[in-house]
């Protein structure tokens, strides 16, 4: 058996990103998160972003063909656009449900921090859900407070925004 490939994701990814989204945000926010929030805000989260796939500081890990775990970073921040020296921004992280416990999340958000801090971000930032909050936080990411993530049609998502220095 073969280890799973970490990839550069782009553009012609976005189908497969697409699915893992929504086989990954409404099964695994369904224990935090009311159903309201399920049936608004969960089908515009669960849509991969083809600006992010373009971006190059995108990427997902497969096997076979499959994906399963994606995410990246970017140094503007998350809706705003907004731009702070030495600060980036973790990015739309999801990995398939049926391969929870295997690290691919860890690997891949190892790698977005290795791959940040030796572009000079100093600081990583993110605007996790309530259920990936223990995942950040054993990255090495410290909880800031929580916040709202304001969607489309006015739909507001509780979020928790965390940092984590890179040296």
């Amino acid at each position: 058996m073969t280890e799973p490939v970490l990839r550069r994701a782009g553009p012609e990814d976005l189908e497969a990103v697409e699915a893992l989204y929504q086989k990954n945000y409404p099964r695994l926010l369904a224990a935090d998160y009311p159903p309201s929030v399920m049936v608004t805000a969960v089908p515009l989260i669960a849509r991969a972003q083809p600006q992010l796939l373009a971006s190059g500081q995108f990427y997902m890990i497969e096997e076979a063909g499959q994906a399963l775990a994606a995410g990246g970073w970017t140094r503007e921040a998350p809706g705003s656009g907004a731009l702070s020296p030495g600060v980036a921004h973790i990015r739309h992280v999801a990995t398939d449900p049926g391969r929870l416990r295997e690290g691919l999340a860890r690997r891949l958000v190892g790698f977005l921090l290795a791959e940040a801090g030796a572009d000079g971000v100093r600081e990583m930032q993110c605007y996790s859900t309530l259920t990936a909050e223990p995942f950040y936080a054993a990255m090495g990411f410290v909880r800031q407070g929580p916040m709202q993530v304001e969607l489309p049609r006015g739909i507001a998502f509780n979020a928790v925004r965390m940092t984590c220095a890179l040296r």
